[in-house]
Formats: C-alpha cells, sequence, structure tokens
C-alpha cells in the first residue's frame, strides 16, 4: 500500500504538469451543444455542426467540468486556475475567463488559447491548473485509496474467514492477477516484490476507463500526457530491477559473433525505450478510439437530422458502451501483462 501511495502522488505531480499538453479548440463545449440543437448565432443564421469540433472538444481536457447546456444556461463545475508568471503565483476560478454571455475572454493579462492559459504579451506561462483530467484523476485516486484501505480492513479482520463485500468482489480480480499475470511472467521467487506495483497500475486504470464512460465524465486514460507517465514509471521500474544477465544480452549477447554485436546492440538499445513507448500509444489509442466511434454515433443522428438513423445510431450506440466496458478490462490487463512480461525478463536469473 505504501508504493501504491507514492504511485497515486507521482501520478498526481506529473498530470498536474503535463496533463494540458492534448489540443483543444478554443470555442467552448457549450457552442458545440448550442450547435446540436440548431440555435442561432449573433448575426441570426443556424450555426452549422461541426461533428469533428464536437468530438475533439468531448475528449480533450478543459479548465472547467462542463455537463450541459439548456437553452443559454450552462451547466458545469469552475475548477481552479494555478498559474505561474512574471507577477508570480496567481489562484483564480475558470469562471474569470468567461463573461455573462459564455464567451472567453481575458483576466489579468492571460486568456485562454487552444485550451491553455497563455499570456497576452507572450511572457513565459506555468500552467498548474486542475483542469477535468487532473480532478478526475484526484476523483479516482481518492476511490482507489478508500476500496483498497476497506479491503485491506476486512482482510485483516476476517481472518479465516469467508471474504464478503468489497473483498468478495475484488478478491478474484487480485488473485487472478498474482496467479495468471505476476506468477506467470515474473516467476515464484521475484513476483512478490513487484504485486503492489501490478495491481496498482491494473486498477487505476481500470477504474478511471471505467469513470470515462459515465456521462459528462473526463477523458483521462485516453488522454496521452497520463499514459506517458504510466509508460515513463514502467520503463524505470523495469530498468532499475534489471539484473546484470539482462543487460548482458542487451549489451554482449552471449554465443554471437563480435561483429554481428555492431547491428544487433544498437536494436536492443532501441527496444528498451520502444517497450515503454508502445505502452503509452496503445492504452491512449484504444480508449480514444472508442470514444471517437460513439462520439461518431450519436453525431450522426445530428448530421442526418432522421429518426430513422437515430433508431439504427442509438442501439449500436448502447452496444459500443457494452464493448467500451469489455475494452476498459482488456486495455487494464493487456497494460498489465506486458509490463510484467518486461519485468520478467529484466529479473531472469542466468540459465547455467
Amino acid at each position: 500500500m505504501y508504493f501504491s501511495n507514492i504511485f497515486a502522488f507521482l501520478f498526481l505531480i506529473s498530470s498536474t504538469l503535463f496533463g494540458q499538453t492534448e489540443p483543444t479548440d478554443s470555442t467552448t463545449k457549450s457552442a458545440v451543444i448550442e450547435a446540436h440543437t440548431g440555435e442561432e448565432d449573433a448575426h441570426g443564421e443556424a450555426e452549422a455542426f461541426n461533428p469533428g469540433k464536437m468530438m475533439m472538444e468531448h475528449i480533450a481536457d478543459e479548465h472547467d467540468w462542463h455537463f450541459a447546456t439548456s437553452g443559454h444556461t450552462h451547466y458545469s463545475i469552475p475548477l481552479p486556475c494555478i498559474v505561474w508568471n512574471k507577477g508570480g503565483f496567481t489562484v483564480f476560478s475558470s469562471t474569470r475567463f468567461k463573461n455573462e454571455h459564455h464567451e472567453e475572454i481575458a483576466y489579468e493579462g492571460l486568456k485562454l488559447e487552444e485550451g491553455k492559459i497563455v499570456a497576452e504579451d507572450g511572457s513565459f506561462v506555468l500552467d498548474l491548473s486542475i483542469t477535468k483530467n487532473v480532478a478526475s484523476l484526484l476523483i479516482s485516486v481518492i476511490l482507489l485509496l478508500v476500496v483498497f484501505f476497506t479491503i485491506a480492513k476486512s482482510y485483516k479482520e476476517r481472518i479465516g474467514k469467508a471474504p464478503s463485500g468489497l473483498q468478495s468482489a475484488f478478491e478474484p480480480i487480485i488473485i487472478f492477477i498474482r496467479d495468471e499475470v505476476a506468477k506467470t511472467n515474473i516467476g515464484e521467487k521475484h513476483y512478490r516484490r513487484f504485486m503492489p506495483y501490478l495491481l496498482t497500475v491494473f486498477f487505476f486504470i481500470l477504474f478511471n476507463n471505467m469513470l470515462g464512460l459515465l456521462p459528462g465524465s473526463a477523458n483521462v486514460t485516453g488522454n496521452i500526457a497520463i499514459t506517458l507517465v504510466l509508460a515513463v514509471i514502467a520503463f524505470f521500474v523495469t530498468n532499475l530491477s534489471a539484473k546484470s544477465t539482462y543487460w548482458g544480452h542487451i549489451f554482449a549477447m552471449p554465443g554471437v559473433p563480435k561483429w554481428l554485436l555492431i547491428l544487433l546492440t544498437p536494436v536492443e538499445i532501441i527496444g528498451i525505450f520502444m517497450k515503454p513507448i508502445s505502452l503509452m500509444i496503445r492504452l491512449f489509442a484504444n480508449i480514444t478510439a472508442g470514444h471517437l466511434i460513439l462520439l461518431s454515433l450519436i453525431a450522426l443522428i445530428f448530421i442526418f437530422k432522421s429518426i430513422g438513423v437515430a433508431a439504427i445510431a442509438v442501439p449500436f450506440s448502447v452496444f459500443m458502451n457494452l464493448i467500451e466496458i469489455l475494452v476498459a478490462f482488456l486495455q487494464a490487463y493487456i497494460f498489465t501483462v506486458l509490463v510484467s512480461t518486461y519485468i520478467g525478463a529484466a529479473v531472469e536469473e542466468a540459465h547455467h
């Protein structure tokens, strides 16, 4: 559990620093919803529905947590903006960037540009704001800590007894990760060292994947900054735990002619970095693709404005939601299996 707390803390820091790298359109999400309902713009003309813009805005990060729009009423939760620039640290609500008509405005020399806070004079700005993705990340971490402290307490109080409550719900998954993932890929001798890490990775991805399926939720695991942090941690856990045998197979593979090492060693070194890169891209791409397919089906209703299309698109959307639940588990499992495989190769004993 101590390792899990450190892991969660690293996620909070990293996501605050890098969690706003995804590009967003400068138009607010409310304008997209108004386009859905065919509301008129300032010139009295109906704003055309832009499916691409709608999909990008729904999967991207933002400085307030927007849920819905009804007429001219916008339902959203303002989030704290934490900014450091030449004037020092400034903390204010994200509502400062909106006027009474929900249009973006500047505040104290700062403005929103493509979803990022920038200075009007072009000076350096360090944005440490609690964005929607960071807020969702905080919620998932709190949820993880509550769930697993409860399970740990249940294990202590029910020694020798059958599991109950949350313990009975999560124990089969925990045992599966231990027996079918950790023991199989890392081995009986070393798997215990990495169980806290593997369980943290699995449940962190799973919880955020499931939270991302809720209406109005954030797309945490579909943010490449989050998957980057996951991949970097996997990289360090793997390589800092590696034995001399592992490095020997990379820099001086036994049984390979010396002249061939000139070709193979650079390939092996590149492979060290390609493994975490593949982890990062695989999780990001699969989660983002699922959201985009679901949003595409919904967009068809507004593009064709037909009850017949809606009768087809809605059942397909429900089906895709069910598939997304399966993908949420599958991607958490695949990430954990691959990481355990990399660790197993790093701590493998020398063969005699």
